[in-house]
């Protein structure tokens, strides 16, 4: 295989709903992937507010759904374009688009007693034909028809860009949920999971309360004071109890579920602190588990690394941790996730296993994803 460059762009919208990240990855066989450039594209509120409702919605109509689809693949498509307008690209300068979908609902291990599903919204046919350019999609499903949890993906793409021999390594997200990796330094199998709730509690109880959108830097969090009895109750929620691999959502993590664990009582700033200190703990928690005090490097992603108080928080319960930002990798905090698609379209169409079966569960490695040519 020559060692000659691919451009991949890789697309991710989590769950804060606030837009489609676009990062423009260039792939080699024997080199570090590498990030050229990046586009947001901010979601709509109509969007927003759409997505939102399908969320939580107990039922929905094969219309909503088709709406609600195709309203996301075209801000897809504006994504790319912007992108590549940007670098002065046409389609055909790129491999393939990565297109991990907007996900609704999560349930690897089934719902009331029925089969293991994840869904996504994806028009992977309707992308391809919008910006004319190969893409790769459904990524999740194929770990989960091996018995995985279709979750985390992304640290398969962590291992190929943060791995080191020389000392221990975890590499944290901090989008809407916190997920972890292990790097072993001894170069054994990775292991990553979700540990629990980060910014999608904290944003909702923000936007709840006519604070914003989210809590900037952390200062309404850090305005207020944990509730220990409130900690207690959040931290007896099953989920945290639960040895990996795991993962979880929005159908377990949400503004009614913690509103079930409050007593009226409690100030909205204490709230806010008590959910920052939420995260930190159960990431310490999850982290302490495999490592316990041993010491390592935490490089931390995701739109919670901007937040200087969930950090704060973080260090204090990891003390024997070296928190380093991700960018220092040549990958800013925001993009690792859009990059780690890209990094999967690459894997698809060299017919190489995207998944980490010590990380999903799944039987074995699998090539991940569908191919929709241009």
């Amino acid at each position: 295989m020559e060692n000659t460059p691919d451009l991949y762009v890789g697309l991710m919208s989590g769950t804060s709903l606030d837009g489609v990240d676009a990062a423009l990855v260039e792939i080699t066989p024997h080199t570090s992937p590498r990030l050229l450039a990046t586009h947001a594209e901010p979601m709509p509120t109509a969007l927003r507010e759409m997505l939102l409702t399908l969320c939580h919605a107990s039922s929905a109509s094969f219309a909503e759904l088709a709406a609600a689809e195709d309203a996301f693949c075209h801000l897809q498509a504006r994504a790319v374009s912007a992108l590549l307008v940007q670098q002065g690209l046409t389609g055909d300068a790129i491999a393939a688009i990565g297109s991990h979908g907007q996900t609704v609902e999560h349930a690897p291990n089934g719902h009331q007693g029925g089969p293991a599903y994840t869904l996504q919204l994806d028009n992977p046919s309707l992308l391809a034909e919008l910006t004319n350019c190969r893409v790769v999609a459904d990524f999740r499903r194929r770990d989960l028809a091996a018995g995985g949890q279709a979750a985390p993906l992304a640290p398969a793409f962590h291992q190929a860009l943060f791995h080191s021999g020389e000392e221990e390594r975890v590499i944290l997200n901090l989008g809407g949920f916190a997920n972890i990796t292990w790097l072993s330094q001894d170069g054994g199998a990775p292991l990553g999971f979700d540990t629990g709730p980060a910014n999608v509690l904290l944003d909702a109880w923000c936007q709840h309360h006519g604070h914003g959108t989210f809590d900037e830097n952390g200062a309404w969090a850090a305005s207020g004071h944990v509730d220990s009895a409130l900690l207690t109750r959040l931290l007896s929620e099953a989920f945290f109890h639960q040895p990996p691999p795991r993962s979880t959502g929005r159908e377990l993590f949400h503004l009614p579920w913690l509103e079930s664990h409050l007593n009226g009582a409690e100030a909205p700033a204490d709230v806010q602190a008590t959910l920052a200190e939420l995260t930190a703990a159960s990431v310490a928690q999850g982290i302490g588990q495999f490592l316990g005090s041993r010491p390592l490097t935490l490089i931390i992603g995701g739109g919670g690394a901007r937040n200087a108080d969930l950090c704060q928080r973080l260090a204090n319960h990891l003390p024997n941790a070296n928190l380093r930002p991700a960018s220092d990798w040549g990958f800013p905090a925001d993009w690792i996730e859009a990059g780690a698609f890209a990094w999967l379209a690459y894997r698809r169409l060299h017919n190489l296993p995207g998944n980490l079966p010590s990380v999903t569960g799944a039987k074995g490695e699998r090539v991940l994803g569908g191919i929709y040519a241009a």
